[in-house]
């Protein structure tokens, strides 16, 4: 699924890592069965973000499981020696969720990587590709691709200053009527600089509503530290589409399937 001419760039550079966020349950799915082990396009839908990332030329694939990990390990065994695992033993949020990772990347972890979650099915490999572009030509600490969406309900807002510059990720529930306003959302597409990435986890604190930690925090503590936060307006309206009941899973199932043929 990969091959020589993938691993390393145009310019030279080695291919980036991916840490691919599948650990969860999904409990609005109403199914004892992982989120992403649910199928879209006749795959359980982690493959379709596997595939992407591949195709993007990244070289090494992280996928962080724990709920039920036995059934997504199960659902990339094609994958063989392309995917790593790493184990969230518990839930505690998308930031805990990559600092469980961060043994895969040693002491001196560099080079570029992606942090994507396993229920994105719809993601493009040229997204990635395009996002990749921007953070290596920026020499960003961190890249964030986002979309505007007519009904941004739900998603997290991406506030920029008055010069357009990124200043943070709010979540909806913790967003001003103001910010509520905002259709730029986060579809939750980010690529980093490896060290930047696992020195900033270090710093997030647990969030005091729900006491869990998020990867959200990551960009604006790498700005106060003087990193380059870029943002990018990158990912289709379309890609955007949240699953979390039946019927969104219907309805990303056929939009997929519409865009690769399958049957």
């Amino acid at each position: 699924m990969t091959n020589e001419s993938t691993q390393h760039g145009s310019d030279g550079r080695e291919g980036p890592a991916a840490i691919i966020l599948a650990a969860g349950k999904g409990t609005r799915m109403q199914s004892d069965l992982p989120k992403v082990c649910h199928p879209i396009g006749g795959r359980p839908m982690v493959c379709a973000v596997a595939d992407a990332c591949l195709e993007a030329g990244c070289t090494r694939l992280v996928v962080v499981v724990g709920y039920k990990q036995e059934l997504v390990r199960e659902a990339l065994a094609d994958y063989g020696g392309q995917v790593e695992y790493a184990v969230q033993e518990e839930q505690l949020g998308t930031g805990h969720a990559v600092m469980c990772a961060a043994d895969a990347f040693g002491d001196r972890p560099s080079g570029d990587v992606f942090v994507l979650c396993g229920d994105g099915p719809l993601i493009r490999a040229e997204t990635l590709r395009t996002v990749l572009k921007a953070h290596r030509e920026a020499g960003a600490a961190a890249t964030l691709a986002t979309s505007v969406i007519d009904d941004p309900a739900g998603y997290g807002r991406i506030v920029r200053d008055g010069s357009g510059r990124f200043t943070a990720i709010v979540e909806q529930k913790n967003a001003t009527p103001e910010q509520l306003k905002i259709r730029e959302v986060n579809p939750s597409y980010y690529c980093f600089e490896a060290g930047a990435l696992f020195g900033a986890l270090k710093k997030v604190g647990r969030n005091e509503k729900t006491g869990e930690y998020y990867i959200t925090d990551v960009p604006t503590l790498l700005l106060e530290d003087g990193g380059r936060v870029e943002v990018i307006e990158a990912v289709p309206p379309e890609d955007v589409l949240s699953i979390n009941t039946t019927e969104q899973l219907a309805e990303v199932d056929r939009i997929f399937r519409s865009r690769t043929g399958a049957r």
